[in-house]
Formats: C-alpha cells, sequence, structure tokens
C-alpha cells in the first residue's frame, strides 16, 4: 500500500486561526505544567463550537479510571477515546465537543478516557490507564470495541492495541490514530518542514516528550512511541490520519505504512491543508466536520 502524506495550499480558515495563535503567544514549551493545562483549556473554549446532543452522557469508573460514557442510542459499538495533548496537558472536557460529534456522527458508543498526565504521572502511567479503561470497555458492553485518540491520544491507541496484541488478550478489534505521536527523535522531513508556525511547534514536542519520559530508555519503549516496534504483526485494522502542515505528518504516514508492510488492513486519510489539532477547530474551520466524519464512517464500517 503506497502511503503519501504531503503539504497542499493551507486552508484560509487555518490560516486565520493560526494568526490568532501567533496574537495570543500560544506555546506550550515556555509554560509550567499547570499553565499550558490553562492555556489549552482557554484555546479550546475560543476554537470549539456548541457542544452537539448526544442521547445520554454520564460518567463511570473503568478499573479505577474516571471515564465519560457519550452514548447514543441503540448503539452497537464502543469507542474508547484518548484524549490528545502531548500526555501533560488536555482533558476530558477539551475534547467533550469532539467526542458527541463522533459519537453523534458514527451512532457509536464514546467511552473518554481521563488518563493519568505527566510530569506528576510519568510513563507507562498513561499506557496502563488506557489499557485498563479499554479492558473495562470490551467487557462491560455488548459488540466490538475499537481505540480511538488524537496526538498524543493516538500514541495511546496504538500502544494499547501493542500491549493487548503481546499479551495474547484480543481486546480491540479497530484502531484510529489521528495525527499520532508515535516516534521519538527519528528525523523526519516534516518536523523541519512545519517546525515552527503551524500550532504545534518542535519545541513544544520536545517539551512534552521531557515531562512524559524519565529516561532515554524509557523513551525507546514501544509502547511509549509505537513506531520504535519491532514487530506490526497481527495488530487490529487501523485508520491513520494526518495533516499536512503538522510536524508529526511523515510519522503517522510511516507508522501506517509499517502497519501495511506487516499485513495489517490500514487506511489513510492525509488532510494536506490542515493543521495539528484541526478536529478541535470547529468554531473557525469548516473542514473540521468532514475529518470528524471521516473518522466516525471508519470506525463504524469497522466495527460494526
Amino acid at each position: 500500500m503506497e502511503i503519501k502524506a504531503e503539504r497542499g495550499e493551507i486552508d484560509p480558515q487555518v490560516e486565520a486561526v493560526l494568526e490568532m495563535a501567533e496574537e495570543f503567544d500560544v506555546s506550550f514549551s515556555d509554560q509550567t505544567p499547570e499553565e499550558a493545562r490553562e492555556m489549552l483549556e482557554a484555546v479550546t473554549n475560543l476554537s470549539t463550537a456548541d457542544p452537539v446532543e448526544v442521547d445520554d452522557v454520564h460518567k463511570k469508573e473503568a478499573n479505577g479510571v474516571p471515564v465519560r460514557v457519550y452514548e447514543p442510542e441503540d448503539a452497537p459499538a464502543t469507542v474508547v477515546f484518548f484524549h490528545g495533548g502531548g500526555f501533560v496537558v488536555g482533558s476530558m472536557d477539551t475534547h467533550d465537543n469532539l467526542c458527541r460529534l463522533l459519537a453523534d456522527r458514527s451512532g457509536l458508543r464514546v467511552v473518554s478516557v481521563d488518563y493519568r498526565l505527566a510530569p506528576e504521572n510519568p510513563f507507562p502511567a498513561a499506557v496502563e490507564d488506557a489499557y485498563g479503561a479499554t479492558r473495562w470497555a470490551s467487557s462491560e458492553y455488548d459488540g466490538a470495541t475499537g481505540v480511538a485518540g488524537d496526538s498524543a491520544g493516538g500514541t495511546l491507541s496504538a500502544a494499547v492495541s501493542l500491549l493487548a496484541r503481546d499479551r495474547g488478550i484480543p481486546l480491540v478489534d479497530h484502531q484510529t490514530l489521528i495525527y499520532p505521536a508515535v516516534a521519538y527523535d527519528q528525523p523526519m522531513e516534516s518536523r523541519a518542514q512545519n517546525a515552527t508556525g503551524y500550532f504545534l511547534e518542535a519545541a513544544d514536542m520536545m517539551w512534552f516528550a521531557s515531562q512524559y519520559v524519565e529516561s532515554d530508555i524509557h523513551a525507546r519503549n514501544p509502547y511509549a512511541f509505537p513506531l520504535q516496534a519491532c514487530d506490526l504483526t497481527d495488530l487490529p485494522p487501523a485508520h491513520v490520519v494526518t495533516a499536512g502542515y503538522d510536524p508529526l505528518r511523515d510519522e503517522g504516514a510511516e507508522y501506517a505504512r509499517r502497519l501495511s508492510e506487516d499485513g495489517v488492513e490500514v487506511t489513510h486519510t492525509n488532510h494536506g491543508a490542515m493543521v495539528h489539532g484541526f478536529l478541535n477547530m470547529e468554531a473557525f474551520v469548516d473542514h473540521a466536520y468532514d475529518g470528524v466524519d471521516d473518522i466516525s464512517e471508519a470506525a463504524r464500517e469497522s466495527l460494526v
């Protein structure tokens, strides 16, 4: 399978968002974790639209991990969702709108996971929480179970899929990896090409990684950054999403290529005019809804 992920002409609505981000000096790497979390909350409140209605939304505990369940009527399958934020920022609240849209447009139950954040809880805490919540959802609900997430959440989706395979426990029927951070420090063209000026910057990526992993040994663990796994065979079908102006673009595309090369069923969508995090910009970027439709269709087709 040929995997192509390139930049197109940047979307004018995205350009307007980037201008606002520059005006408000949106940067993570020069903040404390607490300040960065507050900043992302403020950015999210500005960039997301009014939440859509879902038949039932409630909180539960999943093997000790708080989750929020979005349940359309007669949902035939479940997607366990892990929010993005570099393993340091983000929450169920910053991704509430995205989970609502995913549940509404796919008709699937969405379980949003409030996993522990670094640096207070470094690797492997987030992976442990993600895996535990997925085990809970798989036993709690009838039907197939998929995992999904954006950025760091995409990394966790890939890690949970690897961990379930390695433990011989068939938990995951499909993985949706939305601009995932699956590489550690491998040189990539997109990391240089999109290093500054496109919301997520190279300095932010280094800062997030330094908060998440406490040593270079942990950084080489494939459950931390799954592109380092030697073997990707026998993993669940995957849908990988990349964005043209994202420094993570090439590692997402390479992971899709590696999955396909190892015999995994893979679909890939590259949004060439978009930046990292565009699915959370629906108040300003119309194409965000196209992206939600893309992941909703891929998950439903695989799980139902």
